[in-house]
């Protein structure tokens, strides 16, 4: 049986960076779990649940604290008409929930 995302991490949380981008921080208890999802990650499998290109994904280790940041441009600019999270801070849970 695969584990979620979520399972793996210490926290899984996302923010913006900036107006025009949201990111994600996964962090993780060990490296063999940062290892272990930054293996089998991809920005195909971010895209696919976010609705944007591969190409625009943006899958970063940092590995020296046991953490992975993934950045993508935000569908809707922070605060506009149209956005329903001003802050990025609720769009985590779609990543939490890919099974791994």
């Amino acid at each position: 049986m695969m584990k979620k995302l979520i399972d793996y991490t210490k926290i899984l949380r996302s923010k913006n960076a900036g107006p025009l981008f949201i990111t994600f921080d996964l962090i993780f208890e060990t490296e063999e779990n940062m290892q272990y999802v930054l293996e089998r990650l991809t920005k195909e499998t971010v895209a696919k649940v976010y609705g944007v290109k591969p190409d625009k994904v943006d899958i970063i280790p940092y590995a020296v604290v046991n953490s992975i940041k993934i950045t993508f441009p935000r569908k809707n600019v922070s605060g506009s008409l149209a956005d329903v999270d001003i802050y990025g801070c609720q769009q985590h849970m779609p990543l939490a929930n890919v099974e791994i």
